[in-house]
Formats: structure tokens, sequence, C-alpha cells
């Protein structure tokens, strides 16, 4: 990984390699199937029928589902992705290497440090562009990212909207919002079908929402160009923002995981100290479904990709509530002064553990072992070089059903 800036470049072939992979595509050729009355025979890149019993049960163990249609199916046990195809719906779908997920998570919370760190300079650029007079470009952009922060909802896809009429923010439509003084109440159903009710208070936020509302078309969210005409505001150009503005590769989606990580670390504090592994796990269960509801996600969802496995390995290991403290009432660093002292509690939280295990994968990273665990230390390394003068704004938001 280039060392040039503290930017955590989005580099999958660096990804690949950290976890003993080998990056593919299925631009090049690859394993086909075809039906054979109810079972499936494959081909090789050559074209001759596959007999190895190994290398079928590989295939079979990725699991594609038998409704799958141009199926592409990489040739290789170790290419980090393992299968593509098109569902009923003709989306294209994506079967991946274990390995490669696991490091990809990795890299994501790796990420998170220098995004908690990142906050303070979007909320005020956010700030900045919400007192530009009219409807420009980065009014609007700053609106969707601000409500991404407060109201935690998804920022969405046009494609998800099409297909399976669910929204997000960045395709949300004008029947699903409604304002009321500084009250901006959000109905629709997002992804799964699930209906949300989501209010959030914000008297500048919601002037925004209204003037956006008196565009014409049905699309909420609308910017005006240089000639005053409506441009749609879609997931690409949220996260484009976010990136202009960070000069890093953060998304949108990265709120969430700040957010849910925050969350569950808040709500763990609350409990009192337990005795034994079974009430500790009964209070992460207990802490996992509160953030799931500010979420929105199923509880297995939130804690395999919203939450970070160091703030549950923290309570588990009884450790957890006493470092918060203890980081809360420290002296906060120069690069965290900005930031809510729960949110810089918890960032540091992270940084102590993440220096830990970094010395500790420090031998193992040096004679070729943990490639997963090095990565995330380096990850780290960078972070630290990430000193920048922050800023804050206003603004809040909740779930009400």
């Amino acid at each position: 990984m280039a060392e040039e800036s503290a930017t955590v470049v989005d580099q999958p072939e660096i990804d690949a390699k950290s976890a003993g992979l080998r990056y593919v595509s299925d631009d090049k050729p690859g394993i086909r199937r075809e039906r054979r009355g109810d079972e499936f025979v494959y081909f090789d890149v050559h074209g001759r029928a596959i007999e190895d019993e190994k290398e079928l049960k590989r295939i079979r163990s990725i699991g594609i589902p038998p409704a799958y249609e141009n199926v592409w199916i990489c040739p290789y046990a170790n290419g980090h992705l393992q299968a593509t195809g098109f569902d009923a719906r003709g989306r294209k779908q994506y079967r991946y290497h274990p390995e490669w997920r696991r490091v990809r998570d990795e890299n994501k919370y790796g990420r998170m440090m220098q995004f908690g760190k990142a906050l303070p300079k979007i909320r005020a650029r956010v700030a900045e562009d919400l007192a530009k007079p009219g409807l420009p470009r980065e009014k609007v952009l700053a609106t969707v990212v601000k409500l991404l922060e407060v109201s935690r909802i998804r920022v969405g896809n046009e494609e998800y909207a099409k297909t399976n009429h669910s929204f997000g923010l960045s395709t949300m439509r004008n029947r699903h919002v409604k304002v009321d003084g500084s009250r901006i109440l959000f109905r629709f159903k997002g992804k799964s079908g699930k209906r949300h009710e989501i209010e959030v208070a914000d008297r500048r936020i919601a002037r925004v929402v209204a003037k956006c509302q008196e565009l014409p078309g049905q699309h909420l969210f609308q910017y005006l160009d240089q000639n005053e005409e409506p441009v749609e505001v879609g997931s690409d150009e949220v996260n484009a923002y976010l990136q202009e503005i960070t000069g890093e590769q953060f998304t949108a989606k990265d709120f969430r995981t700040w957010s849910g990580t925050v969350l569950a670390a808040m709500a763990l504090q609350e409990f009192e100290t337990v005795d034994g592994q079974a009430a500790a796990k009964k209070n992460v269960v207990a802490a996992i479904e509160s953030v799931s509801k500010a979420l929105g996600n199923t509880p297995a969802i939130c804690r395999k990709c919203y939450v970070h496995p160091h703030i549950i390995e923290g309570y588990m290991e009884g450790t957890l509530v006493h470092e918060l403290r203890e980081l809360a009432d420290a002296k906060i660093e120069h690069d965290l002064e900005r930031l809510p002292p729960e949110e810089a509690a918890v960032l540091a939280l992270l940084s102590k553990r993440l220096e830990k295990q970094e010395t500790e994968a420090a031998p193992a990273a040096g004679n070729g072992k943990n490639a997963a665990a090095a990565l995330e230390g380096k990850l780290v390394s960078l972070a630290r070089k990430d000193r920048k003068k922050r800023g804050k704004t206003e603004g809040t938001g909740h779930q009400a059903a």
C-alpha cells in the first residue's frame, strides 16, 4: 500500500494479496455450467467437462443458486471472486472467497478510524455548504450527507428503487417526506421491504428539504445547475462529494458503520458489571438489538457489518466500560478534541486496541503469517499521520419506529 498520504485507497488487488488470494475478473474466461436434467455439468476454460471430484466439490461449495443464469465460475480455487451470475430479476450477483470477505471487513474497520478522525472536517464543510444561498450542488449534497449522519437512513441506489421499490436518501421521492416547521418526517419502504418512519429535527435542513420539494419532478433531492435546471442527486454523487471534501475514499456506508459502533459502545457501557460469559453475551445481544433498531437492520447484519468487533471483544473481556470511562476522562488528543466526548472515547479505544494488536502481530507478520492483522496494523500507522484541523456542526435525529 502506498504511503504518500494517510488516505486509505480502495485497492482490491492489495487486499486479495493480503488474504493470500489471486485477484480475478469475470471478464476473463472461466468455468461455465450447463443443466442436464436435474443436475449441472461444468466445463473448464477449454470447453472440457470437469470430472475431478475435488474441483467439483469446490464449485458446488460456492453455493450458486440453480436459477442463476449466465454463470461464470472462477477457474482458480484461490480467486478472490469465485462466481458471478444473474438472478431472476436480471441483477448481477457475486460470490466471493471467504478470506476475501474477511480481509475486506478488516480493511473497512481499519478505515473507520480515519473516518472518525475526519468527521469534524466533514461536519465543518457540510455546515459551510449548507449556508450557501439557493440550491447549488454543494448545498443539496451537504443536506444529504447531514441526513445520512443524523437519520442513519441508507443512501440507496436507483436500481433498487426501480426494481424493488425500496428507497434510500438519494432515491427518496417527494411523497415519502413531510416537512412541518423544523421537523422532517420520512415514511418509506427500505431494503428488504421494511417500512420505516424516521423523524429528524433540524430547522436548517428542513428549509432545504422544503425548497427541494418545490422543484418539478418526483425525485426529492435535486440541485439547480448553472442554467437553473434541476439535476437529480444519486448515490455516486454523494460518495464523490464525500471524497472531494475529505480527499479520502469514504462512502455513505461509513456513516452507518461509525454510528453502529458508537451506539453499541454506548449501549454496552450502560450495563452493570456482570460475572460470567453467559451474562455478558446476553448484554451483547441486547445492545446489538438496540443498535439494529436504530439502523433498521436485523441484529445479525448489524453485528456482522456495522459494529467494530473490538467493541464486543472488549466487553466480553470485561475491559470495555473501564477503558471507555478512562479515555473519556483523559486529556483528548489534539486531533480528537473537536469530536463529542463519546465519539472521541470510542475512537481512542479503537486506536489503543489496534495499536496493541499491531504490536502483538508484528513478529508473526515478520514471518509472513497473520497477513490480515499486519494490514490492519498498517492502517493504524497511516491513521496516526492524519492530524488535521476539525470543525463541528449541529443536528439531531431519531428513528420513530
